[in-house]
């Protein structure tokens, strides 16, 4: 089962990713501001974190630059979210690792769309390095 870290300072905006990330049959683990998600970030595992950019002790892009500079969480997919629509906000979160941008307000669909786009781009990434070794 796929675990997804939600990280958002917003209780009503986190209660609501969380209802429809378990809804659709994801493990789910959350963090309310950045000190919470470094602490989950080293001490859990998961496969996909989807950050916000504005929150409390260290911001979405500070949570992107960590998860990228860690060796043994690069295969991590990462989504920013954001109400923070500049391009160069944008930009810098992809510049930093990030896999993919969504805007608030979040579409369930939409939300849910990218996520099962990740996690097949990620098994076809880990089957060609398989077949590769071979």
């Amino acid at each position: 089962m796929t675990t997804i870290l939600i990280i958002e300072d917003d209780d009503i905006m986190l209660k609501a990713v969380r209802n429809i990330l378990t809804k659709a049959g994801y493990n789910v683990l959350t963090a309310k501001d950045g000190k919470e998600a470094f602490d989950k970030m080293e001490n859990c595992e998961y496969d996909i974190v989807i950050t916000d950019l504005m929150m409390p002790y260290a911001n979405g892009l500070e949570v992107v630059s960590r998860l990228r500079s860690d060796s043994t969480k690069r295969h991590v997919s990462i989504i920013v979210v954001s109400s923070v629509g500049n391009e160069e906000t944008i930009t810098e979160a992809f510049r930093l690792g990030a896999d993919d941008y969504l805007k608030k307000p979040i579409m369930a669909g939409e939300l849910l769309i990218r996520l099962r786009k990740l996690i097949e781009n990620r098994s076809t990434s880990n089957l060609k390095l398989v077949t590769k070794k071979k």
